[in-house]
């Protein structure tokens, strides 16, 4: 085990990439388990994270399978000055393209879908019958989530190193941060209904983002993620002076 400076680095750095997804991973299961009773929220969402953290370890195990994944499927269609615009687009479509783009088509539809179930208050939490079926889609969407998620870092992280022990700690660092705010993060946006369509707005940005970068338009995150920090300082702000209104008019 390389443990120099460099090492270090490369740790800090992967550990603050690491967090930056997590953020994208605090929102989406924050709105998965909302649709869920409440004394079934947290064990839902512990299990897909435990289950996420698996599978994310496993996955920078078979890391040399990862790097294959950007492999393109059909480069035979680009067969030159005869192939046309959609047959080059189409010859540089990788696995990891196709995932990136479902991944972020499926982000999109749900949360459109959730923002119009807050609008429109329609469906409730379901019980009876339909509870375990729903209990288990939840946990299977949060393990799907992080899949899609995971995909890009983990490769971005086998490029920066080829230390195993580092991409797990910052795997493991990540995680132990998302599970510590989760809960917390989560109850404030759901007792919250401005922030928690603030924050469907949030994943449909990053559905697009996710989308488009499966289609090779690669955005720069300092442009998302800034106006999303400027939204959220601007409604916390918004909640403040409500909350003091009220507090001045009590007494």
């Amino acid at each position: 085990m390389d443990i120099s400076a460099d090492a270090i680095a490369v740790l800090a750095l992967l550990i603050g990439l690491e967090l930056v997804l997590g953020v994208d991973n605090i929102l989406v299961i924050a709105i998965l388990v909302s649709r869920l009773p409440a004394e079934k929220q947290n064990s839902a969402r512990m299990f897909g994270l435990l289950l996420a953290l698996g599978i994310r370890i496993v996955m920078v195990c078979l890391a040399v399978f990862l790097i294959k994944l950007q492999n393109p499927i059909w480069p035979h269609l680009d067969d030159g000055e005869n192939a046309g615009a959609f047959l080059k687009f189409l010859a540089h479509i990788s696995p990891k393209d196709l995932i990136l783009m479902a991944g972020g088509l499926f982000l999109l539809w749900k949360a459109v879908k959730e923002i119009h179930h807050t609008v429109e208050k329609s469906g409730d939490h379901e019980h009876g019958p339909k509870g375990k079926s729903i209990y288990s889609a939840v946990i299977v969407q949060i393990v799907l989530l992080d899949i899609i998620f995971s995909v890009d870092s983990v490769i971005t992280a086998v490029g920066l190193t080829d230390q195993m022990w580092i991409i797990v700690t910052a795997v493991l660092v990540s995680f132990a941060g998302i599970i510590t705010f989760a809960k917390p993060i989560g109850d404030f946006i759901l007792a919250n209904p401005a922030l928690k369509i603030l924050a469907l707005s949030f994943l449909v940005t990053i559905g697009v983002t996710i989308f488009l970068e499966g289609m090779h338009h690669k955005l720069e995150k300092a442009y998302i993620y800034l106006p999303m920090g400027f939204a959220l300082a601007i409604e916390l702000l918004q909640m403040r002076y409500q909350h003091n209104s009220k507090k001045r008019k009590t007494n």
